[in-house]
């Protein structure tokens, strides 16, 4: 309180006692009903099938904020977009409460302290309820503001609507799923004035819809100082927050530049021209098929204070043969096989006692890059300490740009606050790695499917009981040390009767494979006709080596034919006459493993047992009753095969 009401108090020593505390007076109750929340933003994700997480993240002074304005719970409103309709509320409870952290802790200031509050809870998103083609948004309401905000009216009588947009869950008959974009990362930073000041509100898409950035004025919304915490969100439109005179949306923070973002990558930067606390606003939207399908926005704020003069840091880089520094636009490096590879970056600051930390980043390329072999810290400037600093940065010597141009970044930060000064050389090159030829594989394994089924691996199919052997040959016209490996996808290859034996060596390399299936085979593979994934591949050692050449083969054991169709007699005449005096099934399924026969039992028609045998090789000769009986043959596995045979004496 002291800190705000001082000017007030220094201008009582010139103003009468009475008049200064009515004025106080005045003020008092005006603070007190002040929560002092910083910002927020509402985010929607889809957790599993109709169950979507809606989480606000709020904003909290933690220097100046009353805790006890904090709420255990806010209410959300979801409403249809093109009618204003309120379909429910939904209670969102406090979850969660961190402090947000500087991106230098170093510059952290002690009138500077933001907390994030984490409200959330699930709920369901049906087609029933949620399938208006014109989508739907959600809305929270809550008071107050700080009181000295710089740049809109009444700031302390403000209050805010924290708004997302999302579509439909069912577009055209089929499930439309999107989730709000990850974005606006948690801000804690303070600007100085007259210093560029940046941060990154840029995010990703988990559905991989497009995003746009711009600046919105804050949405002011119905909640008074008075009555800070409404029951629910009013359904829209809502009120803006007013702007003070000479500001506007696209003028939220004054400067040179004024405060904006980068529409494609969410850069907020801005200049400020003058000291103070400012609101301002950034509206995320998202596109599918150049179709807008939703928005978020961030309401918050930032702190404009005088800080120390920081010079920006410099950064040469040095090329080897070279006698002056690498020139960007004029310059292109050339890295070639037996070439020096390494670079001389050279960095310094204006500044006293600069801690200075040189970095790379790929601009158009990925894959293999540079680093340094040296130290990137140091600080200069200081007692006893250099003017300049040198690190060496080496590219790898099987960099490759196969005829291309790349584009690298080397930069070179500072220390300084509230965020680090940069110096960016960008640096284009060229580079051709070693000659070295793809090692040659042959073998008698089966061949790989032609394209465009290539893809798919080769299969071998074996019964149980049976052999298969083949061989490897692997050579190399760069005579590189080459290694021939088999490997199976999950599983043991000794476990499952499969043997591989290499001999490896310099521009040679042979092996051999057999495999004997047995029923260890089918328990690792399954029973439903799955196989046996193996890799072989033949690896060449050595700098700039090409990929493993590999071939994939799946080894099945073909099962054993289920005798579905198998006939038995259904009539015996069991008369000593030696044809037909026996009920017997020389034709059931065949054992397969685990899967085995296990009896067979024959009824009466009224249900009586009268016989019953665990023997494939059974022979029934009748009940010495005529007439007809039904049998049972069961498996292992749980298979049945139901009949009847008639016995006629």
């Amino acid at each position: 309180m002291s800190r705000v009401l001082s000017p007030w108090v220094r201008r009582c020593e010139r103003i009468s006692l009475f008049c200064c505390l009515g004025l106080l007076l005045a003020l008092l109750p005006h603070r007190a009903s002040a929560t002092h929340i910083v910002g927020g933003e509402l985010d929607l994700q889809r957790k599993t099938g109709n169950t979507y997480t809606l989480t606000l993240n709020l904003y909290f002074d933690a220097v100046n904020g009353q805790t006890g304005a904090i709420r255990d719970v806010l209410p959300a409103g979801f409403f249809v977009k093109g009618t204003n309709q309120r379909l429910f509320d939904l209670p969102l409870p406090l979850t969660g409460s961190t402090f947000v952290q500087y991106t230098s802790p170093a510059c952290s200031i002690g009138s500077l302290s933001t907390r994030k509050l984490e409200y959330r809870a699930d709920v369901q998103l049906t087609a029933a309820n949620f399938g208006s083609p014109g989508g739907y948004y959600v809305a929270v309401e809550n008071c107050c503001r700080n009181g000295n905000i710089s740049n809109i009216v009444s700031p302390g009588a403000a209050a805010q609507t924290f708004y997302l947009e999302f579509p439909a869950v069912v577009q055209n008959g089929q499930p439309f799923i999107d989730s709000t974009p990850r974005i606006f990362p948690p801000l804690s930073d303070y600007a100085c004035r007259n210093e560029l000041f940046y941060f990154d509100f840029g995010g990703q898409d988990t559905d991989g819809d497009s995003l746009a950035y711009d600046m919105v004025t804050p949405l002011n919304g119905h909640a008074t100082s008075g009555n800070p915490n409404p029951g629910q969100a009013v359904q829209a439109p809502y009120l803006p927050v007013v702007w003070n005179p000479g500001l506007s949306t696209l003028n939220q923070i004054p400067g040179a530049p004024a405060l904006g973002i980068d529409a494609r990558t969410g850069r907020l930067t801005v200049r400020p021209a003058s000291l103070g606390l400012y609101v301002f606003g950034v509206r995320c939207s998202e596109f599918r098929r150049r179709v807008k399908i939703g928005e978020t926005r961030r309401d918050f704020q930032l702190l404009v204070v005088n800080c120390a003069a920081n010079q920006p840091p410099h950064v040469q880089v040095q090329a080897p043969g070279r006698s002056q520094p690498y020139r960007f636009g004029r310059d292109t490096l050339r890295l070639v096989p037996g070439g020096n590879h390494c670079l001389s970056v050279r960095f310094t600051d204006p500044d006293p006692s600069s801690t200075l930390t040189a970095s790379v980043r790929p601009v158009n390329f990925s894959g293999l890059v540079p680093s340094f072999t040296t130290t990137t810290t140091g600080t200069v400037r200081g007692s006893g300490l250099p003017d300049t600093l040198t690190a060496t940065l080496c590219f790898p010597l099987c960099t490759d740009t196969r005829g291309r141009v790349y584009l690298l970044d080397v930069i070179v930060a500072d220390n300084g606050c509230s965020l680090p000064k940069h110096d960016t050389l960008r640096v284009a090159f060229t580079a051709t790695q070693p000659p070295n030829a793809a090692p040659v594989l042959t073998s008698t394994l089966p061949p790989a499917p032609p394209p465009p089924a290539d893809v798919s691996p080769a299969v071998v199919s074996l019964h149980l009981g049976g052999h298969y052997a083949a061989t490897l040959h692997g050579t190399d016209a760069d005579n590189n040390p080459l290694t021939l490996t088999a490997t199976g996808d999950g599983f043991d290859l000794a476990n499952v009767g499969m043997r591989f034996t290499a001999q490896n060596g310099t521009g040679l390399a042979d092996a051999t494979f057999s495999w004997d299936p047995s029923c260890d085979a089918v328990r690792v593979a399954g029973y439903d006709g799955g196989g046996l994934l193996v890799y072989f591949r033949l690896a060449e050692s050595g700098p700039c080596v090409p990929l493993p050449q590999q071939r994939a083969v799946l080894f099945k054991v073909i099962p054993v034919k289920d005798s579905v169709v198998f006939r038995p007699p259904n009539v015996i005449t069991p008369n000593g006459d030696g044809r037909n005096d026996f009920f017997h099934m020389p034709d059931l399924p065949l054992d397969f493993c685990d899967h085995k026969y296990a009896g067979i039992a024959i009824y009466s028609r009224w249900g009586q047992q009268v016989f019953k045998s665990s023997e494939r090789g059974f022979q029934w000769g009748g009940a010495g009753v005529g007439g007809v009986y039904y049998y049972l043959v069961t498996y292992t596995d749980g298979r049945r095969f139901k009949g009847w045979v008639e016995v006629i004496p």
